[in-house]
């Protein structure tokens, strides 16, 4: 939690109540690999902070094939905030990769925060602008680069992931077949 308060203290001034307020709405939790946090078709009341490890949202369609959206690591947030926001059921599943510390909040609590505290108002405001930027420029690589230069960018992005992950997660991530993947690697092995 240490880490999370003083990312926050980074960028804003925080009050000790803000910080108490912070402490009482959150637990610290190590999970382990495979765990699963949410699971599609279930109702979504947290949000998590990842202090450590790696974990994967992902989605499933009709035909049973698996859509990683999301890895987070170390400082990044995840949950199903579609779920959260419209008050409808998961429609991702998210699971840890490897064994992993996070925080934990009540996602309804932690929204009071900005009420109780305006000035979170900025530093939220701040995540969300990173995280509607960086889902832009995921949808904008789809559609412009070809596989080896989104293979490319997603390891400037998440650098040692390849270690906590399985190939068809990245596939999957990349929008291509784990054959290809495969493909890329044994060509940029050449280079």
């Amino acid at each position: 939690m240490e880490d999370l308060i003083n990312k926050i203290k980074n960028r804003l001034e925080l009050r000790p109540e803000a910080e108490e307020f912070l402490y009482s709405i959150s637990k610290e939790t190590k999970r382990s690999k495979g765990e699963v946090l949410i699971r599609e078709g279930q109702i979504v009341k947290k949000t998590f902070f990842v202090t450590s490890g790696c974990l994967r949202s992902y989605c499933i369609d009709k035909s049973g094939k698996e859509h990683t959206l999301l890895f987070a690591i170390k400082d990044w947030w995840i949950s199903d905030y579609i779920a959260i926001h419209t008050d409808e059921l998961a429609t991702l599943t998210v699971e840890c990769l490897t064994d992993s510390t996070i925080i934990e909040f009540n996602a309804k609590q932690l929204d009071e925060i900005h009420t109780l505290f305006p000035e979170f108002e900025s530093y939220q405001r701040h995540n969300l602008e990173r995280h509607v930027v960086s889902l832009h420029q995921r949808i904008l690589n789809q559609l412009q680069l070809n596989a080896s230069e989104r293979y490319d960018l997603f390891l400037k992005q998440y650098p040692d992931i390849e270690r906590h992950t399985r190939n068809y997660h990245i596939a999957s991530f990349l929008g291509i077949t784990q054959e290809s993947l495969s493909r890329i690697r044994v060509e940029k092995g050449k280079k």
